[in-house]
């Protein structure tokens, strides 16, 4: 059975160039997986904002709960159509916090030390969102639950799994795999043969580095 196929030409507006399509959800991770309970579960919002503020699970239950389906690439050259969400949008949990003028970035933080980085233009879009449920399931710990933020129009390494932070920088600062080769942003319309680092390397790299 093949696991992955080539995009036929009528999904040209929705894959990526070089990706293939995934029959099932790869799970591709650096390091164990964080076995986190909903009750232990936390997320603190600091750097610059009005005021740091740490949010329970209840607390992310009680904001507005949206339905999501959305196109998931991976940068080792999959890609996995029309997955099925809920969760928080990215812009009503930014109706509870403050955000200080100054902070056009932020580095995403993750229980297990993981940490990416992502500009403040490229979060707040309408269509981010933090997942706590992947197809009518708890969101399961090899994708990233208890919690993990989706980023649609990014590659995935900007969607962290384990997600339990957000740190608003005036600067940028470079998180995991940025700091081992990655770009420090690619867009999905970015053209492989144009684009600052090249995805055949990066997937090796990742592979390489799997456990």
């Amino acid at each position: 059975m093949k696991f992955f196929e080539k995009p036929s030409t009528d999904l040209a507006d929705r894959v990526p160039p070089g990706q293939h399509l995934a029959k099932g959800f790869p799970v591709l991770t650096y390091g164990d997986t964080p076995q986190v309970s909903t009750d232990t579960w936390q997320f603190t919002v600091s750097g610059l904002i009005k005021t740091p503020q740490t949010f329970s699970w209840q607390d992310f239950m009680a904001m507005p709960q949206s339905e999501f389906t959305a196109d998931f690439h991976c940068v080792t050259t999959w890609s996995k159509l029309d997955v099925q969400w809920r969760g928080v949008k990215v812009t009503d949990f930014l109706k509870e916090i403050e955000i200080e003028p100054q902070a056009l970035h932020i580095m995403e933080h993750c229980y297990g030390g993981y940490t990416t980085n992502i500009s403040v233009t490229d979060f707040v879009r309408e269509e981010n969102f933090f997942a706590h449920t992947l197809f009518d399931q708890p969101l399961p710990a090899e994708h990233g639950g208890p919690m993990r933020l989706v980023v649609p129009h990014l590659y995935a390494w900007k969607s962290a799994k384990w997600i339990n932070g957000l740190e608003f920088l005036e600067n940028m600062e470079l998180g995991f795999w940025e700091r081992n080769g990655y770009h420090q942003r690619v867009s999905l319309l970015l053209k492989r043969d144009t684009a600052a680092f090249s995805k055949k390397a990066l997937a090796k790299k990742a592979l390489e580095k799997r456990l």
